[in-house]
C-alpha cells in the first residue's frame, strides 16, 4: 500500500498536532506525564474536548456522529494524541459499542445511546469474561430468560474494566443451550443502576483499581435493550472484537515511549559508570524494538484499511501486546541499572530519595502491561485462531 501522506493528510496532521498543543487540557497532559492516574472527571473533560471538535467518535459512520475520516486520518489522529501525551479514549463505549450500535442497533437504540456516548454523559463497560471461562467466550454461563417483556439475567462477569465508572454495560448472555455452544448467545445492554446489579473491585498488582467483578441477581432487562437478533450475539461480538484487537496497537505511544527511553539511556549511567546507550547489548535491544514498531505501523495501517483477515488481526494483537510489554521491560532494565549507580548499598535509604523519577513509573507500567497479553482474548487464544485459519487453508 502507498504510505506516502497526501497534502490533505499532512494538513490534517498539523491541525491535530496544534489542537493537542494549544487547545487540549494542559493539566491532564501534565498529570499523565507525572505518572498520576486520571479520575473519571479527567476522562470526561478529555473526551469532551475531543468531541468539541467532532473528533471523539472514531470509527463511526459520519451519519451517526463520526468524523468521516479515512483510515489514514484516523491513524494520524490516534498517533498525534499519544505523541502529545494526552489521555486515550476510553474504548468501551466509543470504540467497541458505538460501531456495533451503528451497524446493528435499532433506530431507537441509536437515538437513545449514541448521543450520550459522544457527550461522555454515559460511560459503558464490557461484560464478556466470566469466572473459570477465561477467553473461552463460548462457554459463558450468564443466563437471560424471557419473562414477559423482559429478560431475567443471572450470572457473573469478571475483569470488567472501569465497571465502577459505568452507567451501562453491554453483555454477552446465554438465551439458549441448544446446538453449538457459540449459538444461543445474545448481545444485551444493561443499566448498571438496575436492582440486582452489584460491582466488586479487583485491585491489580500495581495497586490500581480498574477491574471489577459484576454480578447479576435476577436483574430485569427490557427486551428492547437487545442488540440485533436473539442468538446472534456471537456474530456481533466477533465484529466488536476485531475493532478491540486493532485498538491495542497504540503506535504513537510506542514511538513516544521509545524516544523517551532513548533520551534517558543517553543520560543515565549503568552500575559501572558507563552511559547505558553505549552498552552494546542494551543499544541492540532498543534498536530492535524500534524496528519492530516500524513494521507494526505498516500492519496497523493495513488493518485500518480493512485489508486484514481475522487471523491477521489476531497476529497483530499478539505483536502489539508483546511489543508493549517489551518496551516496559527495557524501561525496567534501565531503571534497575540507574536507580543505584553502584553496588555499595550501605546508604540504601539515603539513595532511595534520589532515585530518578522515571523509575517508579517504569515499574508501575511494567506491572500494568502484564495484562495486555491476557485481555481481549489471550495471546494463546489468538494463536489458536491463527492455526485454525491455516488449517482451513
Amino acid at each position: 500500500m502507498n504510505l506516502q501522506l497526501s497534502a490533505e493528510d499532512l494538513d490534517f496532521q498539523q491541525q491535530v498536532r496544534r489542537f493537542f498543543a494549544e487547545d487540549y487540557p494542559l493539566d491532564i497532559k501534565q498529570k499523565i506525564a507525572r505518572g498520576e492516574r486520571l479520575t473519571k472527571a479527567d476522562q470526561v473533560r478529555s473526551q469532551q474536548a475531543l468531541q468539541a471538535r467532532g473528533w471523539l467518535g472514531i470509527g463511526w459512520p459520519k451519519a451517526h456522529g463520526g468524523p468521516g475520516w479515512t483510515p489514514v486520518q484516523r491513524y494520524l489522529f490516534e498517533s498525534e494524541l499519544e505523541l502529545a501525551g494526552a489521555a486515550n479514549i476510553i474504548p468501551m463505549g466509543v470504540i467497541y459499542l458505538g460501531p456495533i450500535l451503528a451497524a446493528f442497533g435499532s433506530p431507537e437504540q441509536q437515538q437513545r445511546w449514541l448521543p450520550n456516548i459522544l457527550s461522555s454523559t454515559h460511560f459503558w463497560a464490557q461484560g464478556y469474561s466470566e469466572p473459570e471461562s477465561g477467553s473461552d467466550l463460548a462457554s459463558l454461563r450468564t443466563a437471560a430468560v424471557v419473562d414477559g417483556d423482559d429478560y431475567r439475567v443471572n450470572g457473573t462477569k469478571i475483569w470488567t474494566t472501569q465497571g465502577h465508572w459505568a452507567d451501562w454495560i453491554f453483555c454477552l448472555v446465554r438465551t439458549s443451550r441448544g446446538g453449538r455452544k457459540q449459538e444461543g448467545i445474545t448481545f444485551l445492554c444493561i443499566d448498571m443502576r438496575s436492582p440486582g446489579v452489584s460491582v466488586q473491585p479487583i485491585i491489580s498488582m500495581n495497586g490500581a483499581h480498574e477491574l471489577n467483578r459484576v454480578e447479576f441477581d435476577n436483574v430485569r432487562v427490557p427486551q428492547c435493550n437487545r442488540i440485533g437478533e436473539e442468538g446472534r450475539g456471537w456474530h456481533y461480538a466477533n465484529v466488536l472484537l476485531g475493532n478491540e484487537r486493532l485498538s491495542y496497537a497504540h503506535i504513537g505511544k510506542k514511538k513516544a515511549d521509545l524516544a523517551r527511553l532513548r533520551r534517558l539511556a543517553s543520560k543515565c549511567r549503568d552500575g559501572v559508570g558507563g552511559i547505558m546507550l553505549d552498552d552494546p547489548l542494551f543499544a541492540h535491544k532498543l534498536a530492535a524494538m524500534e524496528v519492530r514498531v516500524a513494521v507494526l505501523e505498516v500492519s496497523v495501517l493495513r488493518g485500518l484499511s480493512g485489508d486484514l483477515p481475522p487471523a491477521a488481526i489476531s497476529s497483530l494483537k499478539i505483536q502489539c501486546t508483546e511489543c508493549a510489554q517489551g518496551i516496559t521491560e527495557l524501561f525496567t532494565e534501565l531503571a534497575g541499572a540507574t536507580a543505584f549507580p553502584d553496588m555499595n548499598c550501605s546508604d540504601w535509604f539515603a539513595r532511595l530519595g534520589a532515585t530518578p523519577a522515571f523509575v517508579v513509573k517504569a515499574w508501575d507500567d511494567y506491572l500494568f502491561e502484564r495484562a495486555q497479553s491476557i485481555y481481549g482474548g489471550t495471546n494463546e487464544i489468538q494463536r489458536t485462531i491463527i492455526w485454525r485459519a491455516l488449517e482451513a487453508g
